[in-house]
C-alpha cells in the first residue's frame, strides 16, 4: 500500500465491528504511516473495494452481451462507412 491523502469532503459518523486481526493490521499500517489514522484506512479500503464492485459490474453487463450480435453491428456500421473512405 502507498501513502494516501484524502481532500477535505463532508464525513459522516459510522460505527463498524472489525475483527481484532485486522484492526491490529490496520494499526500497523497507521504506525507505519501509511496512513495517518485509522479512519483514513479504512475510508480507503472501502473506496477501494466499491470502486472493484463498480468494475466488476461493468464486466458482468458486458458478458451478457451476444458477441456474434455485436460483431455484426459493428461490420453494419464499418460498411456503411466504408463508401466514404478514400482508396489508397
Amino acid at each position: 500500500m502507498t501513502n494516501v491523502h484524502t481532500t477535505a469532503m463532508s464525513a459522516a459518523k459510522v460505527t463498524v465491528s472489525i475483527d481484532s486481526g485486522l484492526l491490529k493490521r490496520v494499526d500497523h499500517l497507521v504506525k507505519a504511516r501509511v496512513f495517518t489514522n485509522r479512519s483514513q484506512a479504512i475510508q480507503a479500503a472501502v473506496k477501494e473495494t466499491v470502486s472493484r464492485l463498480d468494475s466488476n459490474r461493468l464486466a458482468r453487463e458486458c458478458a451478457k452481451l451476444d458477441k456474434g450480435e455485436e460483431q455484426e453491428l459493428a461490420d453494419e456500421g464499418l460498411a456503411a462507412e466504408a463508401k466514404e473512405w478514400l482508396e489508397y
